[in-house]
């Protein structure tokens, strides 16, 4: 019998979903989970529960799927020894550090590898079943024939999602949020870049839609096909989602699962009646129905996509028009809670005391679910309804449930939590060092310049600029015309590398191994590999593989675990900083280390064309930034109009270790004129106008790290007004104590 998962983002969603029969929750704690915005648990919650759901017979999985940078690891680490004394189920993880420290210290522990890894086909699953995993959560973008692949080659568990949420970006691979502010969705802050509203540039003029905000995901009908399969979980999107919410769509599922055997038609009839009140965006069942890979390209943009679609989650009950402050009734009615009254304007709905609704802020830098408690009518008849601080006039509002639904449900948790008093301690974490570089290991990777194109003809262009290699990108274009051998190109195989895309679907991985097979065969030897089946398809050739940056590389313990699966050699992500490029490679090996200098990089990679009437290239957002989109048989892929480039950086660099370096025209047309300009920067070291330093400078957004300025600028202003009132007083000061001892790990060399 297949599992079915729930979300639990806080008590009364866990309690919903256990009181409707699933069989199993996952949650996230306070760090390290992909919906850092949603509520989450404390420790001694997490611990009861753990204890209580184990008493019931469930299970319960933890979110430690996002991507951890070098400081970070030691918590990491203690976070770690903390589930492993609690005893979770599984863990559901993205960053290979998780794996390489689990491997080592905490071997108990079971691993799920999340969507954010990436994973979609049968060479990436069985790889990381070598490694130890028990389960791959595969990528939302595939379709039922896709998954029956993969479940015919593996022996190890997969979880799909079936309800729910779609991210536009194929899973893992979205930079988006990142680039406009360092809130990376790869750590758990993603602002939804696809559900804002843009104004493109079409050939009839200026249009306005929300052209990247899919719609949501729902496979009720495509159940008892999955249960045939033997897929072994079924996962519900909505963490961030009410409790009623939870309740509803879990009672959908669990009475489908339950009864299709005795009746297929009616039971989903009656399962899709039972989700008839899910007021979110509309469904689809995206990748579900397509005979085949070019199919899905053409036609899943028209099914998942609809620009007149509001970006939120609900019913439209429209914008804040009005606020005032509460009387003393709504003051009782909300409890101690700091709340506002608000008229809204533009809606078809009256919300009651007890609905659910979900308020959005004019920017998409806040959303917030919010039970209405007290709804006033003033002398013009005006209904005032009460919600929480931070919001104001024109924000959205949408409805997520009425009262009717609401439902009360056993407490899953004690009411006494006091005992469980168990929290990450204090341990500290070995010190793990990247293998040194031994003799001519690396002799395929010479220091100097390296440029990547996406199309032969280029080839021509840049290497006039002598770089020491030349990147080539596979994809529908350059595979065939490699293959056919007509075009002489001005480099040497040993000069050139090929780049595998980073999304590989179980749809073309037998026809991507058989060409692999054939470019391995004519003599390209040097490769970069982007997914962990490129891995698989490469292990048994005798090739040079090189680590992209979408191998994601943020600590020392992912570059360990990679280093495991003999890669020597590794381009740093493009959302990385400088500050901790240098904490995870000590000088002594950033010899294995690409830097990118100058990129666009892909903000969305989507699996699909966009739809004909998308005839746009270029479009804006509400602030004026300006974008670019390109579909193609391999998909589209958004990027930013203006570049990233840190090209007047080389020289600082080289003086700090690092000798390799990339200008990467990937996706973009390379003219001689614009080529020379950017050449000309890098060895002049010039700064390039116009362009963007990603999160070069000041690295992922962090609250933390925010909190942490606040203090320490109150720190120093306060030693300032000191020093002030002490001036010309002696005083004494404490010496510095000694630095920490440190342990090396004796045992982080590269297995053979």
């Amino acid at each position: 019998m297949a599992e079915l998962l729930a979300p639990a983002g806080n008590i009364e969603s866990l309690d919903a979903a256990i009181g409707e029969g699933a069989d199993a929750v996952y949650m996230g704690l306070k760090s390290f989970n992909a919906r850092l915005r949603s509520t989450n648990f404390a420790w001694n919650q997490f611990e009861a529960a753990v204890n209580s759901l184990h008493r019931q017979g469930k299970k319960i999985y933890v979110t430690v799927n996002t991507v951890v940078e070098e400081y970070e690891t030691e918590r990491l680490y203690r976070f770690l020894s903390y589930l492993n004394q609690v005893g979770p189920d599984g863990l559901i993880v993205q960053d290979f550090a998780v794996s390489r420290m689990a491997q080592q210290f905490f071997p108990k522990l079971e691993l799920h590898a999340s969507t954010q890894m990436n994973v979609e086909s049968a060479a990436a699953v069985n790889l990381l079943s070598k490694e130890g995993f028990k389960r791959a959560v595969v990528a939302r973008e595939l379709g039922l024939e896709e998954i029956k692949s993969i479940k015919a080659r593996t022996n190890m568990e997969l979880e799909i999602f079936v309800h729910g949420a779609l991210c536009v970006s194929e899973s893992g691979l979205c930079l988006f949020s990142s680039f406009l502010g360092g809130k990376s969705a790869n750590r758990g802050m993603c602002t939804q870049a696809c559900r804002r509203y843009y104004t493109a540039e079409g050939a009839s003029g200026a249009k306005e839609g929300y052209y990247f905000s899919p719609c949501d995901l729902q496979l009720i009908e495509k159940i008892p096909d999955l249960m045939e399969l033997g897929v072994e979980s079924f996962k519900i999107e909505g963490r961030m989602k009410s409790a009623e919410y939870v309740g509803s769509v879990v009672a959908a599922y669990r009475y489908l699962m339950d009864h299709y055997k005795e009746d297929k038609k009616g039971s989903i009839a009656a399962a899709k009646r039972m989700l008839a009140n899910d007021f979110a965006r509309s469904k689809t069942t995206y990748w579900y129905g397509f005979s085949n890979v070019a199919e899905g390209v053409e036609k899943a943009g028209a099914a998942i996509l609809n620009p007149n679609q509001a970006g939120g989650t609900g019913i439209y009950l429209g914008v804040i028009d009005q606020l005032k402050s509460p009387d003393e009734d709504a003051i009782k009615n909300a409890g101690e809670e700091r709340i506002r009254m608000a008229l809204l304007k533009g809606g078809s709905y009256d919300p009651d005391p007890g609905d659910s609704i979900r308020l959005h802020t004019k920017n998409d830098t806040g959303r917030v679910s919010h039970k209405v408690r007290t709804v006033s009518i003033d002398e013009k008849g005006n209904r005032w309804i009460d919600i929480p601080q931070g919001f104001s006039c024109g924000d959205s509002v949408y409805l997520l449930q009425i009262k009717s639904m609401s439902k009360r449900y056993p407490r899953v948790l004690p009411g006494d939590i006091s005992h469980f008093r168990r929290q990450p301690g204090a341990e500290r974490l070995p010190i793990l060092d990247v293998t040194p570089v031994e003799k001519n290991e690396l002799s395929y990777f010479p220091d100097g310049l390296y440029i990547q194109v996406s199309t032969l003809s280029d080839v021509f262009v840049v290497q006039a600029g002598h770089p020491v290699r030349v990147i080539i990108e596979l994809n529908y274009e350059t595979i065939p015309q490699l293959l056919e051998a007509k075009t002489v190109l001005p480099l040497s195989k040993k000069q050139l590398i090929l780049s595998l895309d980073p999304y590989c679907p179980a749809g073309i991985e037998d026809e991507l191994q058989q060409k692999i097979d054939q470019l391995c065969d004519m003599g390209y030897t040097t490769w970069i590999v982007n997914n962990l089946a490129h891995i698989a398809m490469l292990r048994s050739k005798k090739v040079h593989i090189i680590a992209g940056p979408y191998l994601y590389t943020f600590n020392r313990w992912a570059v360990s675990w990679l280093e495991n699966q003999n890669i020597g050699a590794f381009i740093t992500p493009f959302e990385n900083s400088r500050q901790n490029v240098e904490a995870t490679y000590e000088r002594a090996v950033r010899s294995r280390v690409m830097i990118t200098l100058f990129a666009y990089p892909t903000l969305f990679r989507i699996r699909f064309k966009l739809p004909d009437s998308y005839d746009f290239t270029y479009f804006t957002d509400k602030e004026g930034m300006e974008f670019k989109v390109n579909s193609t048989p391999d998909g589209s892929f958004v990027m930013p109009e203006s570049p990233y480039s840190i090209i007047d950086k080389a020289d600082l660099l080289r003086s700090n270790g690092f000798g390799h370096f990339l200008i990467d025209f990937s996706k973009t047309k390379v003219t001689k004129g614009y080529f020379k300009q950017i050449s000309t920067a890098y060895y002049k070291q010039q700064v390039l106008p116009e362009t963007s330093r990603f999160n070069w400078k000041d690295g992922f957004y962090s609250p933390e790290k925010i909190e942490a300025y606040r203090l320490a600028n109150e720190r120093q202003e306060q030693m300032q007004a000191e020093s002030k009132n002490n001036f010309g007083k002696r005083t004494n000061r404490p010496t510095k104590q000694g630095a920490r001892q440190s342990v090396r790990n004796g045992s982080n060399k590269r297995r053979r």
